[in-house]
């Protein structure tokens, strides 16, 4: 498959629109519930529920200032940077100017590259990971098979900032085994590039080995609490991800990989990923690096398609209908009281409300008494705004940094939603409100007194254990 020239200045524009609407709404709102988790973590070889990329990020971020717009530079970073490895599976897979300025202008302003770009999560690194890793197996496939280093260096590197992209390369594998090109299997690379994944991925997998396997108890908390809407919402969620105006250039993309032999393997590996995030039911966002693939794959097609004036103009309506659109669904444009933003994008409505929640809980708070959070948002919070109370979680990996002493005759637990089974006699001190209408996890939680824990705090703690 021949490769056309790059077209870097509609990349290189993609890029800098990106980043300037990124850095321009990174500061409102505030932090995301996972950003105050990270932030509150000590720096560690790995956690329970994540390796530690991402809060070592979040701490080496910290050297600078202690702001979330500072603490958003990496996610701006790695969305920006995503955009020119999608604008190269375009290329490589036959697309010119065109295909390629249309894969990087769509997918800079997708929705989900917004989302991860905004704010600091895993799924961040995910946007240059998923990408990079389909362009390295094509390149492998079509030009070299020494790619395939490349591939084992970025899936293993991967592994430090979550174990995630084993998803994506059993659906790779799946694809070629299915229906080739099956000379990959006859490349001493291949397997070079499987060992070096092994290496880079062992401590992770050590950490996990000698913990019992815990991220598969917190996929199954996921699950337990998200299955039901997952495997509902993923469908439809497949319209949103990019943009429904750009839905027909990833539909193209599906349909020229299934029919194309040396793509077809893509195609398996779309229906493959699907299939394990609905079976795993954990997140609806998993298949994003998947679609933004078969997205790319499809600008050449959509580009030929646009040969004649009148289609050009109905493709470049699409995209910009979709710049226009997205960011006011996913980023902070609007006040949070009247925007649409919250009520649409999870993300957005765990921005909201965190310095109040942390002085309603302050306000409070007895003199001296250790507060108890039922989550790591709300422990982050408290951690972050009013870093004078004594905090704990038994959430994920807050677990492990303590609890309160066996002493301890009375808490303060913030939404805790039946706490009396723990206690001799709770009381209501207040329900948090962020003030602003937004309704999430937080909005209506119940802050309580609590006193006489009918157990040890020793004996308790495992109890009060959750891993979601």
């Amino acid at each position: 498959m021949e490769r056309p020239a790059l077209a870097r200045l509609p990349v290189a524009t993609a890029c800098a629109a990106l980043a300037i609407v990124l850095a321009a709404t990174s500061w409102a709102y505030g932090y995301h519930r996972d950003e105050l988790y990270f932030r509150m973590l000590p720096l560690a070889w790995s956690y329970v529920d994540q390796p530690p990329l991402v809060p070592a990020l979040v701490h080496l971020t910290r050297l600078l200032g202690d702001e979330v717009w500072i603490l958003r530079v990496p996610a701006v970073l790695l969305a920006v940077g995503s955009v020119p490895i999608v604008a190269l599976i375009a290329r490589e897979t036959g697309g010119g100017r065109g295909a390629q300025a249309l894969a990087a202008w769509g997918y800079a302003f997708g929705a989900f590259t917004l989302t991860g770009g905004h704010t600091l999560l895993t799924a961040s690194v995910d946007l240059v990971v998923w990408p990079a890793i389909v362009l390295c197996a094509l390149r492998a496939l079509g030009r070299d098979p020494r790619w395939w280093l490349a591939v084992g260096l970025i899936a293993g590197a991967s592994t430090w900032n979550k174990l995630l992209v084993a998803m994506l390369l059993v659906a790779l594998a799946i694809g070629l085994a299915t229906c080739g090109p099956w000379r990959a299997f006859r490349t001493p690379w291949l397997y070079a590039g499987v060992a070096l994944l092994a290496v880079l991925a062992a401590p992770q997998l050590v950490y996990q080995a000698q913990h019992g396997w815990p991220q598969l108890a917190v996929g199954a908390g996921l699950a337990a609490s998200n299955a039901a809407d997952v495997r509902v919402t993923m469908w439809p969620f497949l319209l949103i991800l990019i943009g429904p105006t750009l839905v027909p250039v990833w539909v193209a993309g599906l349909v020229r990989a299934a029919r194309d032999p040396r793509l077809r393997f893509i195609a398996v590996a779309f229906a493959v990923v699907l299939i394990e995030v609905c079976a795993a039911g954990s997140q609806f966002y998993y298949d994003y690096g998947i679609v933004v693939a078969v997205f790319a794959i499809g600008c050449a097609p959509a580009a030929r398609w646009a040969a004649s004036r009148a289609r050009r103009g109905w493709l470049r309506a699409a995209v910009v209908a979709n710049i226009l659109v997205t960011p006011f669904l996913t980023l902070p444009l609007l006040p949070a009281s009247v925007s649409p933003a919250p009520l649409i994008n999870q993300a957005i409505a765990d921005q909201v409300g965190w310095p109040h929640l942390a002085a309603q809980v302050a306000g409070v708070v007895p003199a001296g008494t250790p507060v108890v959070a039922a989550n790591y948002g709300e422990a982050g919070a408290l951690d972050r705004f009013e870093p004078g109370l004594e905090v704990y979680s038994a959430h994920n990996a807050l677990y492990d940094l303590g609890r309160p002493a066996d002493r301890t005759d009375r808490v303060v637990t913030v939404g805790l939603r039946d706490p009396g089974r723990w206690f001799a006699s709770c009381s209501m001190l207040a329900r948090l409100d962020n003030g602003l209408g937004v309704d999430n996890e937080e909005q209506g939680a119940p802050v309580q007194l609590c006193s006489a824990p009918t157990l040890p705090w020793s004996a308790l703690w495992p109890r009060l254990r959750h891993l979601d």
